[in-house]
């Protein structure tokens, strides 16, 4: 699986390689402009505009999916995705479904510090991201009702909230390598030091940089090397120091690609996220697709087992750890999991608005 350099140089979500030989229709792409997007600060854009990439016809039962930090639509159209889900007779069967997936704010081509804004670009935060894609699908595309909605990492955790601020607008939720708790824990700490330490380069300038800063790349490696990949996978890859040399002097000569104003953005708006108050309020079938090694959601520490219980009609799937996963980037891979995506479609009842 190739990675983008984007979302954590060469170790997080998969890049945007189309799944040539999969058996779905072309993506489509367009652009939405939201009219005065009110954020959670109070700050209003006139026109927010927001890309999203569509796979099927709108006649098909909707579906929407969700990136990860970093990422965008594009990240999502690979051959371990969409390659597993969106062809004939696979689970999300494009010919069935129209596959709606948001460049989320300040990702991709939706609107973004990087445009001009700079640091003056509102502060966004999840809810704000989430309240987007609300807008584009209904607003946009006169979306009414889901059949699912499916997220990736921070795409899971959108999804948690869709489940609590909408929960009448979908019949199942699959969130994926998340937790419905809030942003703590090691998972906060590494971020924290990532960003303070692209921030803390000389280089970064308040912003204002003239080109991207030096320290960036060895920040991005760190926190992808300490919270992405799997404990029994790098002791399959890397037994020995060369080895493990080897692997870091790839990951720091891979080209970052990402601008860091907007880069910063992204991570940062996890902040305050905490989808822990509303459990009780989803409706929708629930499917939390988690790693048994995901080094930011560790299974051991029983803070998603407490909130699941919370959760009316939620299920568990647990992906054993193995020398094949690769720890928070395992459900990457759809291969893993793609049957059960299949059984809750089949068993989740279909509501209305």
């Amino acid at each position: 699986m190739r990675t983008s350099c984007a979302a954590l140089t060469a170790i997080l979500l998969s890049i945007a390689i189309p799944a040539m030989a999969a058996d779905y229709p072309a993506p489509k792409q367009g652009d939405w402009i939201a009219k005065d997007f009110k954020f959670h600060t109070g700050e209003t854009m006139p026109e927010l505009r927001l890309h999203y990439t569509t796979v099927g016809e709108p006649s098909g039962q909707p579906v929407l999916v969700l990136h990860g930090s970093g990422g965008s639509a594009a990240s999502m159209l690979n051959a371990s995705f969409a390659g597993e889900l969106f062809g004939a007779g696979q689970p999300l069967d494009a010919s069935k479904y129209y596959i709606i997936i948001p460049d989320s704010i300040g990702h991709g081509k939706s609107s973004k510090p990087s445009d001009g804004m700079k640091t003056g670009f509102p502060k966004y935060d999840y809810d704000d991201m989430v309240e987007a894609q609300y807008r584009l699908v209904t607003e946009g595309l006169g979306v009414k009702h889901l059949r699912l909605v499916i997220g990736n990492s921070m795409g899971g955790m959108h999804t948690w909230l869709w489940g609590e601020k909408y929960p009448k607008a979908m019949d199942a939720l699959i969130p994926m390598a998340s937790q419905p708790t809030e942003m703590a824990s090691r998972n906060w700490m590494l971020r924290r030091i990532m960003l303070d330490t692209i921030r803390n380069d000389p280089d970064y300038n308040g912003g204002n940089y003239a080109s991207q800063p030096r320290m960036m790349k060895y920040a991005i490696a760190a926190y992808g090397i300490a919270s992405i990949g799997g404990t029994l996978a790098y002791q399959s890859q890397a037994p020995t120091a060369a080895k493990a040399d080897k692997i870091v002097d790839e990951r720091l000569a891979a080209p970052i690609t990402a601008d860091a104003n907007d880069f910063i953005y992204q991570w940062e708006s996890s902040h305050d996220y905490n989808a822990a108050g509303k459990l009780e309020q989803i409706e929708a079938s629930l499917l939390l697709i988690n790693s048994a090694d995901d080094e930011r959601n560790p299974p051991e520490t029983g803070v998603t087992d407490a909130a699941m219980k919370r959760v009316k009609s939620g299920h568990l799937y647990l992906i054993p750890a193995s020398t094949e996963t690769r720890g928070h980037g395992t459900t990457g891979n759809a291969a893993f999991y793609s049957e059960q995506i299949r059984q809750l479609l089949q068993n989740a009842p279909q509501r209305t608005m």
